[in-house]
């Protein structure tokens, strides 16, 4: 028998899961820990969901859960717990794969790929739209110190591009 709080979760889940693919994509290049990924995301939103206070957007809280969750992730990848979940009970098809990307959009990767989870979070982040405030409320850190960390990133980015253009 579904209760009403697992009926509500779904439903979130099923309408934000976007948000928690593009979060595998960042932290792992690897399929299976993608799925790894996806499921502890889904056991500590789970987790967490009760405390849920609706004082912020679902998706932001969702994003600090999520992004919590991946960046602990990384740093015990060797120590975690896995949860396994059967098929019949995830909320989420497989973690999409990336496509085959244009070269720019390859640069791109690469360098997020090279930065810092933090890092990864905030561009993650302002890729997806969200202000530096917003960002900000999700990762916990000053809007300033996202806005520099992003200028530094867009800086990196101009040079990786200008040195590919130019051979």
């Amino acid at each position: 028998m579904r209760t009403d709080l697992a009926t509500q979760f779904e439903m979130q889940i099923s309408e934000h899961r976007k948000i928690l693919y593009k979060i595998c994509n960042v932290y792992c290049a690897n399929p299976d820990d993608r799925e790894d990924l996806a499921q502890e995301m889904l056991v500590q939103l789970w987790r967490s969901f009760s405390s849920f206070d609706g004082r912020c957007l679902f998706s932001t809280w969702m994003y600090r859960v999520a992004l919590n969750t991946a960046i602990t992730f990384i740093r015990h990848e060797f120590t975690r717990r896995r949860y396994v979940i059967s098929v019949e009970e995830r909320l989420l098809a497989s973690v999409p794969a990336r496509e085959k990307d244009s070269a720019e959009l390859q640069v791109l990767y690469d360098l997020i790929d090279g930065l810092d989870p933090l890092n990864k979070a905030i561009v993650l982040l302002y890729l997806d739209g969200n202000s530096y405030q917003e960002t900000s409320d999700i990762l916990g850190i000053t809007p300033t110190n996202v806005a520099t960390k992003l200028n530094r990133f867009k800086e990196n980015l101009k040079e990786r591009f200008e040195r590919t253009s130019a051979r």
